[in-house]
C-alpha cells in the first residue's frame, strides 16, 4: 500500500508503449461504485471475490501493464494467474514509507479509523513473502520519484 502501483505503473506503460489497466479501477467501473463502498457493502471478502474475476479477464489480454490492488496476492489462484501470465514487479516501499504516503488518503479502506502503521506493518507480515514469491523483479520505492522507478525499469524490462 502506498508503494505507487498506479502512478509507476501508468508512466512505465507510457515507456514500454503498453496498454494501462488497474484492477481497482476496473472494479469500480464494473460496479459503479469507489473501493471504500464495496468495502463498507460487502466487506473485504466481496472485494477479494470481484478482484479474482477482474485478475483473471484482465491477465488475459495482451499488450497491457496491469496495476493491481495492494492485496490482490492474499489468494492464491491471483498469485498462480499474475505468475503464469506475466512478467511481476514488485513495488517494496518500507513501513515508514508507506505511512508518510498514505497520511492523507482517506481511500484505503483497511486504514480508515485505526492505527495505520499497526495495519500496515501487519500486512506487510503477510503480503510481502507473498509478493516476493511470485515477482520476477523487486524494487525499493523508498525515496524515489515515480519517474525514476518507472525509468529504471523500463530499462530492466528492455525499453
Amino acid at each position: 500500500m502506498g508503494a505507487g502501483k498506479t502512478t509507476i505503473g501508468r508512466l512505465l506503460a507510457q515507456n514500454l508503449k503498453l496498454d494501462f489497466a488497474d484492477t481497482d479501477r476496473e472494479i469500480e467501473e464494473r460496479t459503479g461504485a469507489d473501493i471504500p463502498w464495496i468495502f463498507d457493502v460487502e466487506g473485504e471478502e466481496g472485494f477479494r471475490n470481484r478482484e479474482v474475476q477482474v485478475v483473471e479477464e484482465m491477465t488475459e489480454r495482451s499488450n497491457i501493464l496491469l496495476a493491481t490492488g495492494g492485496g490482490v496476492v492474499l489468494r492464491k489462484e491471483n498469485r498462480k494467474v499474475l505468475a503464469s501470465r506475466g512478467y511481476v514487479i514488485y513495488l517494496y516501499a518500507s513501513i515508514e514509507e508507506q505511512v508518510k504516503r498514505t497520511a492523507r488518503d482517506n481511500r484505503r479502506p483497511l486504514l480508515q479509523n485505526t492505527d495505520a502503521e499497526t495495519v500496515l506493518r501487519e500486512l506487510m507480515d503477510i503480503r510481502d513473502p507473498l509478493y516476493r514469491e511470485i515477482a520476477d523483479y523487486v524494487i525499493d520505492t523508498d525515496g524515489c520519484s515515480p519517474k525514476s522507478v518507472a525509468q529504471k525499469l523500463a530499462a530492466e524490462c528492455g525499453a
